[in-house]
């Protein structure tokens, strides 16, 4: 791994309460550089900097926010202001499973909101500064399902796809300016979100789930390195399958059978 300082001395987590956001910030935290923790949780957000902050030596800040508010870019920037960032990791998530009509189409929405749109207002926010001083470096978190359509995840498929398209185009914009973005694409990942599903019963589809810190760790040895990583052998194979040796229509009939499979009766609507 690079040294991340050189980066700046600050790190900006999204999604940093649980799962792989949390696994970024004490990774981030353990190669030295500070980490403003960000999200809805404040009492877990203060109880993994003082964590991380003992351990580590290093200053760790809080921003308890809900990022689908409206002005909350502008208010993390406020936030941060003044602070030597030079690093955002774009981990913040959300998804609902099941037909989509039968979804409400404001929970689809926030989908659509925290997923896609929540990663290009930070891209533009801080990607301006970073490209500014050529200095910095953007990580954006998408999905292994990104390769291709899913029926029962369509809209969180879509939005992950948006995600690394945004991040494997901008890679290539900002690297004249010595700017690195990576995109990383987890396959199931061992989480809260994945535990807590609603409308999904992700034990039902087999198979290891992935440990988030293997996810932040090999993003982190990406960086700089590559546009696009998906962690782990498996989720790499499935991913040439779906592009290189699936037809897109045999890709969507896999995923759909699979995922139907995997609702349970809240799916649909569930809050």
């Amino acid at each position: 791994m690079k040294d991340l300082r050189a980066y700046g001395a600050y790190a900006i987590v999204t999604g940093a309460s649980s799962g792989i956001g949390r696994q970024f910030a004490r990774q981030l935290a353990a190669a030295r550089v500070n980490v403003v923790l960000v999200a809805r949780h404040k009492d877990r957000l203060e109880e993994l900097a003082t964590e991380i902050s003992d351990e580590h030596g290093i200053e760790c800040r809080t921003v308890a926010l809900d990022l689908l508010a409206n002005g909350a870019i502008d208010q993390l920037s406020q936030e941060v202001a003044g602070l030597d960032v030079g690093i955002v990791v774009a981990n913040a998530g959300i998804y609902y499973a099941g037909p989509l009509v039968d979804n409400d189409l404001a929970d689809e929405l926030d989908v659509l909101a925290l997923d896609a749109a929540v990663p290009l207002q930070l891209a533009h926010r801080f990607g301006r500064e970073f490209v500014r001083r050529q200095r910095g470096a953007l990580i954006l978190v998408s999905s292994s399902i990104a390769a291709s359509p899913v029926p029962y995840e369509a809209n969180y498929a879509a939005a992950k796809a948006y995600v690394l398209s945004l991040g494997q185009a901008l890679n290539y914009e900002w690297k004249k300016d010595g700017v690195d973005v990576l995109v990383v694409s987890p396959g199931p990942t061992q989480t809260e979100g994945l535990d807590n599903a609603v409308g999904i019963d992700f034990s039902t589809m087999g198979g290891a789930k992935m440990d988030p810190a293997q996810v932040a760790r090999t993003a982190l040895d990406s960086l700089g390195k590559r546009a696009h990583v998906i962690p782990g052998f498996s989720n790499n194979l499935a991913d040439m399958a779906a592009k290189y040796l699936l037809p897109r229509s045999t890709s969507v009939r896999m995923y759909g059978r699979i995922i139907k499979q995997a609702l349970t009766d809240d799916a649909g609507g569930a809050a």
